[in-house]
């Protein structure tokens, strides 16, 4: 689905003191004061290599997080190959990748390097079951801010990996005036007005919108985009007339697996689905040891 140049624009990760700050939260929770059990058990000196491998098809994601999560650490007698390639599809039994070096270093960090990556990639596996459905068609998969607390430049990573585009990472990211704010500012009319006005001119404004009359305030003011909230794709293909391409156009609500090609082929310019994010599970890879 995907070439060479598409994929290194989808996989770009950039560390970052949050990031970083959330990896140390997860090493620290982990680890405490030390492998009890390790300690115990495990000669000194005593060296190993470790294979990850996928236990059932997956989308592979968190390579530049494992290796993160090593260097956050600090010095480490570890070295790491991967054998599959951030973001491609891998079959069950695949070995992805392989660490070399201190048998208990590797126990130490095991279970840390598991739970983002298991994470990660269950997001993007289940992001690119959904961009798969929209192949051939215009519209665009996107996120939403139904993430794990604190993982959300993660989990927005690995929608990326998986297919899909990020929506706005937080409140400041642009002007989203849902139901709530509707009755606060007095309507969709008065609500686009008033963000014009207040807003910064560098930041677009959606409104999302539950009819067909709300749909038409939102054009007559100007709104750049418009989520039509829980429309049915009959719905959408009569407010795409209405909008004549006079805005952006995003279908929310309501869309699955078993719909979103029905969504797609209205013609509709974007997608949001929660559920990349707050309904993936965390796929499974095993980390089999071996002696050195």
């Amino acid at each position: 689905m995907f070439s060479e140049d598409v994929m290194s624009s989808l996989i770009r990760f950039t560390p970052t003191p949050q990031l970083d700050a959330l990896i140390d939260l997860a090493l620290a929770e982990d680890i405490g004061c030390g492998d009890a059990t390790g300690d115990a058990l495990i000669p000194l000196g005593t060296t190993a290599r470790m294979e990850f491998v996928a236990r059932e098809p997956l989308v592979l994601c968190g390579q530049p997080v494992v290796e993160r999560v090593m260097h956050r650490y600090g010095p480490l007698s570890l070295r790491i190959t991967w054998t599959m390639s951030e973001g491609e599809s891998v079959p069950a039994g695949c070995r992805i990748g392989m660490m070399e070096g201190l048998l208990s270093e590797m126990l130490l960090l095991e279970r840390t390097l598991l739970n983002f990556m298991q994470r990660l990639s269950g997001v993007a596996t289940l992001t690119r079951q959904f961009a798969d459905r929209l192949s051939g068609t215009p519209a665009r998969l996107v996120d939403t801010r139904k993430t794990l607390p604190g993982y959300r430049a993660l989990d927005k990573y690995a929608t990326r990996v998986g297919g899909a585009s990020n929506h706005r990472s937080g409140l400041d990211g642009g002007i989203l005036i849902k139901d709530n704010h509707l009755r606060a500012a007095g309507g969709v009319a008065a609500a686009i007005e008033r963000a014009r006005r207040m807003a910064s001119h560098a930041l677009r404004i959606e409104v999302e919108v539950e009819d067909l009359d709300g749909l038409q305030a939102a054009v007559d003011s100007g709104a750049d985009v418009i989520m039509l909230d829980n429309f049915t794709p009959h719905q959408i293909r009569d407010a795409l007339a209405i909008v004549d391409g006079n805005a952006l156009i995003e279908a929310s609500g309501g869309i699955g697996l078993e719909n979103i090609r029905d969504y797609a082929l209205t013609g509709v310019d974007l997608i949001a689905v929660g559920a990349l994010t707050h309904s993936a599970r965390a796929v499974d890879i095993a980390a089999e040891i071996f002696e050195g």
